[in-house]
């Protein structure tokens, strides 16, 4: 691992000719289905925090540089389920009754710091109850109660490119049955072109998995992933460091990451697979040759063969990604910034600060907003030099113009990384004032240099090891073969019922909607993480639950009962109302 870099002399920000290379920020922005799904400490109030502190302070702050005719370009994944919840007239309701609580409780606590004498305590309750009733207005007044339109005009004016992801994002290389794959992919771009005004041109991989060409278990050779990107208008998509450097050349064990479930994935992993057997299975991986992240590449198959038309693939740049995630010297641990896990055991308000790599939650300093924008600042400015010095080191040693793209779950900054947004806005400020980089899109980038080499990617993820470890584990296990065995009972439906109109065409597309959530990859890694062990086995059953309710009415032509849970159903799960059940026709072996 490298040196920290801030404890090396500061660079020059201005380094050689203008556009020696290109960079992007991509970011992927990730929530489960939780509408009506209870509220603390989980359901709808994951949607009100991220919105309150991720969605809402990105969109002011690309709004500000759009102002400020900063000419700022960044990619901004967005999942279908995450889109279909924020457009929700019922979770826009219940974020604002979300952000008066907030207010509420900062405005007690102003009272009850002024009491206890606590000075620094009580700034931070006035800059609490100023900061959510600022987000308030910035919901209400500036976007409307509409983030997603708000992000829909930053993409029309061309300062961001929205990419789509599977529409619950769905574990596709998990999932037995290519209908499955494809309805994944045609929800998500229906809902997109309903959302957005145009088909999307790029994608994000739920947890970065790819799949390549395979045989299933009965002998029918499956499309690599790419193939339904393919036929279905998408160009592009986002992979993990080692699956362009090839094995696990570059994979990291995400246990060194600063914060986040992942890290507790990566320990899991590193715990049920540390053996010689498997130092000795990386070991021979990192040896094998691969490409570099610098570059876009064409999808090929081990043999050799490529869709038509091509898809693109785009790694994340390890260097710049660790400056991030980095639990040794990664931003977010510097002492002066928001600590995330403790919190006022009567607000909930997070009131201190990191203090120290090794200080216990209950020694931590009070946190001052000034110290951490001072941070702030200096943080950028050196990832933005650093960024720099990477284009023209590879131009160098290259002669090529190079891509650097820096990919992370957008939750992370705001979020998990109070001062995260602030961060990215001063990069990307920092960025656009520098000759010598060119800030991009990945639409962009691909018009402007398309790729000129092909590249075979093996199956993996950016999650523990690199595999799949963390959404089919021993904890995990029991929940593929009811999912394998809906998908299967989805078929046969479709088959049976190939034209169906009124109430039987409501009750298929309720069991179709309903598989699709039971996909989401979600359910397993909360499992995994133990983040919410009890709450995302209740969901995944639920959802399992209605699902068979459902076909079993159907198989049993009982047209009133199924028209009954259909109804009821839809109340609970609303996503994707141009959804038609007929996308899970059976086509195994076809992308």
């Amino acid at each position: 691992m490298h040196a920290n870099p801030l404890s090396e002399p500061e660079r020059s920000h201005s380094s050689g000719t203008a556009g020696v290379g290109a960079f992007q920020f991509v970011l992927h922005s990730h929530l489960p289905y939780c509408r009506r799904a209870g509220r603390w400490p989980h359901g709808e109030e994951w949607l009100h925090e991220a919105l309150a502190e991720t969605y809402i302070p990105l969109l002011n702050t690309l709004n500000d540089l759009r102002e400020r005719q900063i000419p700022c370009q960044m990619t901004l994944s967005m999942t279908p389920v995450l889109v279909e919840q924020l457009a929700d007239a019922d979770i826009c309701a219940s974020f604002i009754v979300y952000l008066d609580e907030e207010i509420e409780m900062a405005s007690r606590d102003v009272g009850r710091f002024a009491r206890t004498g606590d000075g620094q305590l009580h700034y931070m309750a006035n800059y609490y109850r100023d900061y959510y009733q600022a987000i308030k207005e910035s919901f209400c007044e500036r976007y409307d109660h509409d983030v997603i339109s708000a992000f829909r005009r930053l993409q029309d004016d061309g300062c961001i490119e929205i990419s789509t992801c599977a529409a619950t994002h769905g574990y596709l290389p998990l999932l037995s049955r290519d209908a499955s794959i494809y309805a994944q992919i045609r929800t998500a771009v229906a809902s997109y072109e309903r959302h957005f005004g145009r088909p999307p041109r790029t994608i994000w991989l739920p947890e970065c998995a790819y799949r390549p060409a395979q045989r299933d278990p009965d002998g029918v050779l499956r499309p690599g992933l790419e193939a339904f990107l393919a036929s279905q208008g998408l160009r592009c998509f986002f992979v993990e460091t080692s699956a362009i450097e090839q094995g696990r050349a570059g994979y990291r064990p995400r246990a060194a990451l600063a914060m986040g479930p992942y890290a507790m994935a990566e320990r899991r992993f590193q715990e049920a697979t540390a053996s010689a057997e498997t130092a000795t299975s990386q070991a021979e991986l990192s040896a094998k040759a691969g490409g570099t992240t610098y570059r876009a590449y064409t999808v090929s198959q081990p043999e050799g063969s490529i869709t038509s038309p091509p898809v693109a693939v785009i790694g994340r740049n390890e260097r710049t990604g660790m400056q991030v995630w980095s639990a040794e010297w990664g931003y977010p641990g510097d002492p002066s910034y928001r600590e995330f896990h403790r919190k006022d055991p009567v607000s909930g308000l997070q009131y201190w600060r990191v203090t120290g790599p090794n200080t216990e939650l209950g020694d931590k300093d009070a946190y001052h907003p000034d110290w951490a924008d001072q941070r702030v600042g200096e943080h950028a400015a050196h990832y933005a030099g650093l960024v720099a010095e990477l284009l023209q080191d590879y131009a160098q040693q290259t002669g090529e113009y190079g891509l650097i793209s820096s990919n992370y779950d957008t939750e992370l900054f705001g979020h998990w990384w109070f001062e995260g947004v602030r961060w990215i806005g001063q990069v990307l400020l920092h960025l656009a004032e520098n000759p010598a980089v060119d800030l991009v899109t990945t639409s962009g980038y691909l018009e402007s240099h398309p790729p000129e080499h092909a590249i075979s990617v093996p199956e993996g993820s950016w999650g523990a090891g690199g595999t799949h470890w963390t959404w089919d584990n021993p904890d995990t296990h029991w929940m593929w073969a009811p999912i394998h065995g809906a998908e299967r009972r989805m078929e046969q439906l479709v088959a049976r019922h190939p034209q169906a109109e009124g109430a039987l065409l409501a009750a298929l597309n309720q069991a179709a909607r309903e598989l699709l959530l039971l996909q989401s990859s979600d359910w397993p890694f909360l499992v995994t993480t133990g983040q919410a062990r009890e709450y995302a086995t209740r969901r995944f059953g639920e959802h399992l639950s209605r699902f068979e309710q459902l076909t079993e009415a159907i198989e049993a032509n009982d047209e009133v009962a199924a028209e009954e849970l259909a109804v009821r159903f839809l109340a609970l799960d609303n996503a994707f109302p141009d959804l038609d059940y007929r996308w899970f026709a059976e086509r195994q072996g076809r992308a």
